[in-house]
């Protein structure tokens, strides 16, 4: 592509030349893989250990695809463009004549491309003009070879000025996107916030300042932050995870201070008798809530850590509320809070039970929490399939419900076959023996 004098000048008068190293990137690296381990939200960028492609590569809807090293002859990027003379120029001893080419300085932004798919090692300093690095460019992208891309993109980010580099990208757009992705993956949030911005892709801009949140430790200058971030060109429904992500953070520094206090004074039964194992803080909102229903079930709903406050506050649907509650109360084997958990009055005053996420999913719950075998039964017995019933009562030994389901459905094969299930002269033995010999029932087999 032809460019005036002035553009000419621009690049010689912003451009950079040092030795190729990814040991800047190093501590935001490190940063941003520790953040990917602490919030799902972030994409995980390793393959998968089983994909028998040697070389990545860009797919040929020109989306960008991670990179590799190449076992035994792809050298990682920092040694293949390396310019140490031990690596980039001397040949090695007793190497055939012939060979020494691969070592020269004159190879043409074609034959580069190719060398560096093979894994070669060569140098790119020699392509010194704009015209030359846009043409290695276009070569890397021709060759759908991901690795390629990215290494020819290190270069002109190290030695393009960003006002250059961002306005040649604007019209490559594979190149454009593999830029985007590995500025992602090193986590170079300035210069991704820079391109954005030039881009005028507003939105993505937003996303990508918000990310930096992940860098900040101290809990009150990451509220803070976030708060900058509500004001800012989000979708809808993004902007209301905003906004619930600064809520809660505010909730859980207020929580985590006074729990501490209250942990630490040892007048707290709750807490002496089951010590907080970590900070309530930067957790999501199913544990934060758990948290709630574990420590403060009973408390008032106008304050900040009461669960039915959190519920209103961040619009929980009742399924995840009860799920959460049941697993925290009965973790704590709090049976009366379980049973009234799941019972409810009409307008006459009358109860029932009801679970908006089913019986059978109260019992495995309790079950995982060694509840009593009294109390399973009161809750199998509340499950409306018949067939789920049996299996339930069954896998967790309730007798009492396995004997009166099949009583009630006059199966005497299936009574009979549950005989041998019981303990030889229990109660439970005597009661199979009982409704068997009993004239008042019609067995149906």
């Amino acid at each position: 592509m032809n460019r005036t004098k002035g553009d000419e000048e621009e690049y010689w008068n912003s451009s950079k030349f040092k030795a190729f190293t990814f040991d800047d990137e190093d501590d935001e690296l490190s940063q941003l893989k520790e953040s990917k381990r602490a919030v799902n939200s972030l994409r995980d960028f390793v393959d998968d250990d089983d994909d028998d492609d040697d070389l990545e590569r860009v797919s040929w809807s020109g989306e960008p695809v991670g990179s590799r090293t190449r076992p035994g002859s792809f050298q990682s990027l920092s040694d293949a463009l390396s310019d140490t003379p031990a690596k980039s120029y001397a040949p090695e001893l007793g190497r055939p004549k012939g060979e020494y080419r691969d070592y020269s300085n004159d190879w043409s932004p074609s034959d580069t491309v190719r060398r560096l798919r093979k894994g070669k090692v060569c140098s790119l300093e020699r392509f010194r003009s704009l015209q030359d690095k846009l043409q290695l460019l276009e070569e890397a992208v021709s060759m759908h070879d991901g690795n390629v891309i990215t290494a020819v993109l290190i270069f002109l980010k190290r030695t393009l000025s960003k006002e250059i580099l961002f306005r040649e990208l604007e019209v490559r757009q594979v190149a454009l996107r593999h830029l985007i992705h590995f500025l992602k993956e090193i986590g170079d949030q300035k210069l991704l916030l820079d391109l954005f911005r030039f881009l005028d892709r507003t939105e993505e801009l937003a996303l990508s300042h918000y990310r930096e949140h992940l860098n900040i430790r101290d809990p009150d200058k990451r509220k803070e932050f976030l708060k900058t971030c509500i004001g800012l060109p989000f979708s809808a429904e993004d902007s209301a995870h905003i906004q619930d992500h600064y809520t809660l953070l505010e909730r859980q520094i207020i929580i985590e201070a006074n729990d501490r206090h209250l942990e630490s004074a040892g007048q707290t039964e709750i807490f002496r008798k089951h010590p907080r194992k970590a900070s309530i803080l930067n957790m999501p909102l199913v544990t934060t809530l758990f948290y709630s229903c574990f420590y403060h079930y009973t408390e008032a709903e106008g304050t900040f850590s009461s669960p039915i406050n959190l519920k209103k506050t961040f619009k929980i649907p009742d399924k995840q509320y009860v799920l959460t509650a049941l697993a925290a109360r009965a973790k704590l084997r709090a049976w009366n809070d379980v049973d009234a958990l799941f019972t409810t009055k009409n307008w006459l005053g009358y109860t029932k039970k009801r679970a908006p996420i089913g019986f059978h999913r109260v019992v495995e719950i309790l079950h995982k929490n060694n509840a009593p075998v009294q109390i399973l039964q009161e809750y199998v017995n509340l499950v409306e399939d018949v067939d789920t019933k049996l299996n339930l009562a069954t896998k967790f030994k309730c007798h009492d419900v396995v004997i009166d389901t099949c009583r009630d459905l006059k199966d005497r094969q299936q009574l009979l076959a549950y005989r041998s299930k019981v303990d030889k002269g229990s109660a439970e033995e005597e009661k199979i023996d009982a409704l068997l010999s009993s004239s008042q029932i019609r067995w149906k087999n």
